[in-house]
């Protein structure tokens, strides 16, 4: 199974460009990896760059692959259930999986109903360039539970 994150706006150099390398080289041991990093709208109120962003969002998805949106709105589910759900896609025989980390002002509803899945990382709010970090580390859990590595005690 192949895995696509689609991030929108750059990473920032440094602690968040060297965590996603390091979590997801991990991970791309386990299953396929991609990043595919969007432009962020730039200026203009919260409302027009949520919505630009969310436009690029819906046109960088393929069709057929299942889509897993990053938001606090979203369900909360433990590692192991988490690892679970790419488990069960992955036995049926699913090719590919989208994980989308919106921008600073997140997505359109749209992009919501889009997704398979809508997933929240915790109650709290994060920085959306930190969320990469902490999915990508989550992601590597999550392909470790399910290798039956020791990752995750």
């Amino acid at each position: 199974m192949k895995m696509r994150l689609l991030l929108v706006g750059r990473s920032e150099r440094g602690l968040v460009t060297d965590g996603l390398e390091h979590y997801l080289g991990r991970t791309a041991r386990m299953f396929g990896v991609e990043q595919l990093v969007l432009p962020e709208a730039g200026k203009g109120e919260a409302a027009y760059q949520q919505r630009v962003e969310s436009e690029r969002i819906l046109a960088a998805l393929k069709p057929g692959e299942r889509v897993v949106v990053l938001d606090e709105r979203g369900k909360h589910l433990t590692s192991p259930q988490f690892a679970e759900r790419i488990g069960s896609w992955r036995d049926q025989g699913v090719r590919q999986v989208a994980f989308v980390i919106g921008g600073a002002y997140g997505m359109t509803d749209e992009v919501r109903q889009r997704a398979d899945l809508v997933l929240a990382l915790s109650a709290m709010t994060f920085p959306h360039q930190l969320v990469r970090v902490l999915f990508a580390e989550q992601l590597y859990r999550a392909a470790s539970i399910l290798q039956g590595s020791p990752y995750h005690h």
